[in-house]
């Protein structure tokens, strides 16, 4: 919802959906079902992944995985004026 909100509402041009460990299904399932389904005008999502090593509850580090995606409306390019035909005469 707030995937929507942020491109209908405030008028983003992109939005950022960042996710780490177990949530990064949940992440990529509202890319997809925004960009399928609500969004019209989205170019396919740009998809940076990579690891943070996080201390853990025993004190000992573990890597847990990293996603960000960003969806960005496409940038419409303006049409040029149809050229008129000449009339014969």
């Amino acid at each position: 919802m707030a995937v929507l909100t942020a491109f209908n509402q405030k008028g983003a041009d992109s939005v950022t959906l960042k996710a780490r460990g177990q949530a990064i299904s949940s992440a990529v399932d509202v890319a997809e079902i925004c960009r399928n389904r609500f969004l019209s005008g989205v170019s396919k999502p740009e998809i940076e992944i990579g690891t943070e090593e996080l201390e853990g509850q025993d004190g000992g580090k573990r890597n847990v995985s990293t996603i960000a995606i960003n969806i960005r409306k496409e940038v419409e390019e303006p049409k040029k004026p149809a050229k008129k035909k000449k009339e014969e005469e």
